[in-house]
């Protein structure tokens, strides 16, 4: 996991930072430290397949995760999430069979996600340890808010 950095290509130079939410199927308990280190290399897998994809911070709370991906203008939101949706869901039910086993066997996230466009600045900071300390309290689920 990193910082984002501008990305200068040959025809533009982007900083395109994305805060991701994705829900497991049924809104299931099924992200475990155990899940979430595997779901962390994964992405760390996808990095390497994909160019321009970056993972700067993952967050598991229980039943979905939150990402902060830095791409570029090549890969649209929805073509981001899909291919992170996609590939995460086949490698997770191959290492960890009691993920599917606790989803019967069927799909591992849920059809819906949040996006949300990240400035380079304060908005940055503040998303980024919010996603950092996912899963790390025991407390009600708070509600995120930035402030303009």
């Amino acid at each position: 996991m990193g910082n984002s950095q501008f990305i200068h290509l040959s025809h533009n130079v982007s900083n395109l930072v994305y805060h991701i939410v994705c829900p497991a199927k049924y809104r299931r308990v099924v992200f475990d430290d155990s899940v979430e280190e595997h779901l962390k290399q994964i992405c760390l897998g996808i990095e390497l397949r994909y160019d321009y994809i970056h993972f700067l911070e993952i967050g598991a709370d229980k039943d979905h995760v939150h990402f902060l991906v830095q791409s570029t203008p090549e890969y649209a939101p929805s073509k981001l999430v899909k291919i992170i949706k996609s590939i995460t869901a086949r490698q997770i039910f191959a290492e960890c069979p009691q993920v599917k086993k606790q989803l019967w066997g069927g799909q591992f996230w849920s059809d819906g996600y949040f996006i949300a466009s990240v400035g380079k600045n304060q908005n940055e900071k503040v998303i980024r340890e919010y996603v950092k300390e996912q899963g790390k309290q025991d407390t009600e689920y708070k509600q995120l808010y930035l402030s303009i």
